[in-house]
C-alpha cells in the first residue's frame, strides 16, 4: 500500500472508486491509482455538465438565481458572481477547458470585467477585490489561460496591490469601512499597506498562485504560503469570516479560505510535511475521517449530494501530495 495510504487510519480508496458519481471514479483512478483513464473531455458530455451549459447565456455568463440586493450590486455583477461560481464546477468537477467552446465563452466573459488596472471588479461593486480577482484567474489558469497577457496583467496587479508584511487584505477593510451600499459604489479605496495581512484573502490569492507553473515558484507566493500557514487555526484580523471555527467548514469547489483549500495551495507551491503547521492540519483531517473511508465535513456551500466524496476525494490529493 503507497505511504499515503498508510498515513491515514482507514483505506479511502473502495468507497472513491465505486463512487456512483463518474467523475469522483476517474480522478480517483487517474490522480490516486494512477491508472491510464479516458480524455478529460469525456466529462464534459456526462448529463450534469449538459444541464449546466443548457442555462449559458449568449455573452457567455449564467443568469444569477438567487435574491439580489440591487442596492450593492448590479445585475451585472451578480451574473459575474454566478459565472465564476459554474466556471469553478466545470472546471474543477469535469476538467474542462478553453478546448470547450463554452469556456472560451465564458472566460471572455470574466476577461470583460478586468480594468486597465488588472483586477476583475464589480462583485464589489466598485470596490477593489484581491480575493475575487485572484479566485477568477484561478479558474482562467486552470482552464489553459495560464500564458495568456491578461493573467499576467492580474498578476501584477495583484503583486501592486499588497499589504507590507506580504499578504493581501480587502482594501476597503484596512481603512475600518464597511462593505456597504455607499461604499461599494464609491472610488476605489487605496489599502493602508501598514495594516496585517487577512488569511481569508491570503489563501484565495495564493490559489491563484498556485495554480499557475511558473507563478507557484515566486518569492511572492513563498512568502505568502508561509504567512497563511501561521494563521491556521487562528481568528482573521479583520470582521469577514473571522473565527477560527472558518477553518473548519469547507466548499468544494474551493470558495473561502479553510484548512483542506490552504493545504492544496501549500502542496502545489511545495511546501513539505515537516512543517510544523502542515503536520497539525493533516493530523487534523487523518483523526476526523470515519470508518467508511470517507470524511463528513461542515459543509458551507453547495448542494451536491456528493459533496462529502468531493471534499475525501481531495483531502486524498492533499494528503498523497505532501507523502510523494
Amino acid at each position: 500500500m503507497e505511504a499515503w495510504r498508510r498515513s491515514l487510519i482507514f483505506d479511502p480508496l473502495p468507497p472513491l472508486i465505486t463512487a456512483e458519481n463518474e467523475a469522483i471514479r476517474y480522478y480517483a483512478r487517474r490522480d490516486l491509482l494512477g491508472e491510464a483513464v479516458p480524455s478529460i473531455a469525456s466529462l464534459w458530455e456526462l448529463n450534469e455538465v449538459r444541464r449546466l451549459l443548457r442555462k449559458q447565456k449568449d455573452n457567455g455568463s449564467w443568469p444569477y438565481r438567487g435574491a439580489r440586493r440591487t442596492y450593492l450590486r448590479s445585475a451585472d455583477s451578480y451574473d459575474q458572481l454566478e459565472t465564476y461560481r459554474i466556471v469553478g464546477e466545470l472546471v474543477e468537477k469535469f476538467g474542462m477547458t478553453r478546448d470547450h467552446s463554452a469556456m472560451r465563452q465564458a472566460a471572455e466573459y470574466l476577461f470583460s470585467h478586468q480594468t486597465n488596472e488588472g483586477d476583475f471588479r464589480g462583485i464589489y461593486g466598485t470596490q477593489y477585490s484581491p480575493n475575487y480577482s485572484a479566485a477568477i484567474m484561478e479558474l482562467l489558469i486552470k482552464a489553459g489561460y495560464s500564458r495568456d497577457e491578461r493573467i499576467a496583467q492580474g498578476f501584477q496587479w495583484l503583486l501592486d496591490i499588497r499589504q507590507r508584511d506580504g499578504g493581501w487584505a480587502i482594501p476597503l477593510r484596512t481603512t475600518g469601512a464597511k462593505l456597504d451600499s455607499l461604499m461599494m459604489k464609491g472610488d476605489p479605496v487605496q489599502p493602508a499597506r501598514s495594516k496585517p495581512f487577512s488569511h481569508l484573502v491570503t489563501g484565495v490569492v495564493v490559489r491563484a498562485f498556485a495554480a499557475h507553473e511558473r507563478r507557484r515558484a515566486s518569492s511572492a507566493a513563498m512568502n505568502a504560503g508561509t504567512l497563511l500557514a501561521s494563521r491556521f487555526f487562528r481568528r482573521d484580523v479583520y470582521p469577514d469570516r473571522s473565527a477560527a471555527v472558518f477553518w473548519k467548514k469547507f466548499s468544494y469547489p474551493f470558495w473561502f479560505t479553510d484548512l483542506l483549500s490552504s493545504l492544496d495551495s501549500l502542496s502545489r507551491l511545495g511546501f513539505g510535511r515537516q512543517d510544523t503547521e502542515i503536520k497539525q492540519a493533516l493530523a487534523w483531517f487523518v483523526a476526523r475521517q470515519r470508518s467508511s473511508g470517507v470524511w463528513e465535513l461542515k459543509i458551507v456551500r453547495g448542494a451536491d449530494k456528493a459533496l462529502k466524496l468531493w471534499l475525501s476525494l481531495a483531502i486524498c490529493r492533499v494528503t498523497k501530495s505532501f507523502c510523494d
